[in-house]
This record gives C-alpha cells, structure tokens and sequence, in this order.
C-alpha cells in the first residue's frame, strides 16, 4: 500500500490543500465522474447537496434530500476512488447537535475526508439564490462545535460555509468565519462572493485555508485559480461543471433519437465502449473473472 492510501482519508485531503495551491476541488455526481475525475488528475473530489438533489433525486436544492441520500452516494463514491471527498452537508440534516453529530460520524464512517456545513436556515436556498435566510451566528458557531466533538477522527476537515454576504453584508460574514474558526473551524467557505478582494479580507482575517465556490451561471464571477491564488484561496470549487455538461449532452442526445429515429448523428459525440471500459477497469474485473472459470473447470 502506497503512504497516500496509508493515510486516512482527511489526512489526504489536508495534505492535498498543502501541496497544491490553490487545490483544484472538482464536483463528482456519482461514482463514475470520481473515477473520471481521477484520471484527469484532479486530488480532490466534491460531491453537491444540490447535486444529491437534482442528479440523485430530481428535486430541487431546498433542504428536501435527508442524510441517507446523500450517504447512499458518499458510499458509492468512496467504494470506487481514493480520492478525498468533500462532501456538502446543508445546516447539518437536523436542528439539535445530536443531528449535526450524527452526520459528521455517518461521514467519517463512510468514507469522506470532509464536509462544509453552512449557517443557513433548515428550509435553505440555494447559495446562489436571492431571499436567503442565516441562523444566528451563535446558532452557527453551535453547530461548528457539535461538528467538531462528535469527530471520531481528528483528521476529517470541519468546513464552516457562510451565506452571510448577501443577507448581513461582508463585516458580518467575515465576523461568522473568524467566530467559526474560534469554534473550530479548519477552514471557511465564503459563499457568494462577488469580488476577489473580498476573499483578500476573509483570508487576511480567519487565518484558515479558504475555499473559493466557483459555480457556473451564479454571483460570483468565473475567477481563474491564478488569480484566486493572488486573493489567497487555497482551495477552488467547480461542484457542478460536469454535471451540467452531463445533462445538457443528454438533452441533445435524447432530442436528436426522438426527432430523427436514430443515434447515428450523435454518436460522434458519446464516450467510446472502450473509453468507459478503461475508465472504470472492466478489463481488470474481467480477467479475474476468466480466471476463475478457468479454475472451475479444473
């Protein structure tokens, strides 16, 4: 066993904020975009509570999805790829501590290295959406500390995300984070920002490694990672790039049969048999299969 894989998951992550700057973190949808991802030779992988939502469930990203959603698709991605997976865990699935404990522990024993849980009412939004509801910031920082004391691995990273900016404005958001980080905290999510000197301030401020959600079609503007590198983020989200591209490829694809009665004009276009068969080793499992046949029939 190589040392990265000796080391619990939340080491690795850890490990990966230090050695790469910014760390590129990038949304997998299911167990096959994290195989994808590995390949492409990302270190880090993210899995969405909107994307549990809309690509799981097909319901919208309004505090609709429970725990076990959203572990169903924590294990089937930890089962497959060794990358360290962030993992989005709303307001913490529940009002009291005893929920937010429950979810870190349920986390940690399947396989996650991190989650971020946010300040956000129970009934939340979208980060990116308008008439957005926080908790108190003692609220939050309760939940941080519950998050914290119910780790049974003091590697797993507690991310504190605050939605603050557009309800209470930046002073406020930046005075959660440090609050957050007091509590605990190991590093901050700042949602929503709409300017790189505002993630200067958060990270002038916390201290703490500072993550950058960098999500299409939203408020904040599409920053490279050169220069968030300059406003010191140390780690870059895209939660939802492939899965957007996903469903648009899709959309095309299922036109294109209904209206022409064929594939033939979109087949250009798909993943190869044997694109997918290397992707996630078919030909591996196949040969131990072979192998075993040719045992039984000794």
């Amino acid at each position: 066993m190589s040392q990265g894989l000796s080391m619990r998951p939340g080491q690795r992550f850890r490990e990966a904020v230090a050695v790469e700057h910014p760390l590129q973190v990038v949304g997998t949808i299911n167990a096959n975009h994290a195989l994808l991802a590995q390949r492409a030779g990302f270190k880090a992988i993210y899995l969405s509570g909107g994307g549990v939502a809309a690509g799981s469930l097909g319901l919208p990203d309004l505090g609709i999805s429970n725990l076990d959603d959203v572990l169903t698709d924590v294990r089937r991605i930890t089962d497959v790829c060794d990358l360290p997976l962030l993992v989005d865990v709303d307001t913490g699935f529940g009002s009291s501590a005893f929920n937010v404990a429950r979810t870190v522990k349920s986390m940690i024993k399947f396989g996650a290295a991190a989650l971020h849980i946010e300040d956000q009412v129970g009934a939340k939004r979208c980060g990116h959406r308008p008439n957005k509801e926080i908790v108190s910031q003692q609220e939050m920082v309760d939940r941080i500390k519950a998050a914290v004391d119910a780790r049974t691995d003091d590697s797993f990273v507690i991310m504190a995300r605050t939605d603050a900016l557009a309800v209470e404005g930046l002073q406020s958001a930046i005075d959660r984070a440090c609050a957050c980080v007091e509590a605990g905290a190991d590093m901050i999510f700042p949602e929503a920002m709409t300017e790189l000197g505002m993630y200067r301030e958060f990270a002038g401020a916390v201290k703490v490694p500072l993550l950058a959600n960098i999500t299409e079609f939203g408020s904040t503007p599409l920053f490279t990672t050169e220069e968030l590198a300059s406003a010191d983020v140390s780690l870059v989200l895209y939660p939802l790039s492939a899965f957007r591209a996903m469903n648009k490829a899709a959309e095309n694809v299922y036109t294109a049969i209904r209206r022409d009665g064929t594939q033939k004009n979109v087949v250009d276009t798909m993943q190869t048999r044997m694109e997918l068969y290397e992707s996630i080793g078919y030909h591996e499992f196949e040969q131990k299969l072979d192998a075993l046949f040719a045992q039984n029939k000794r």
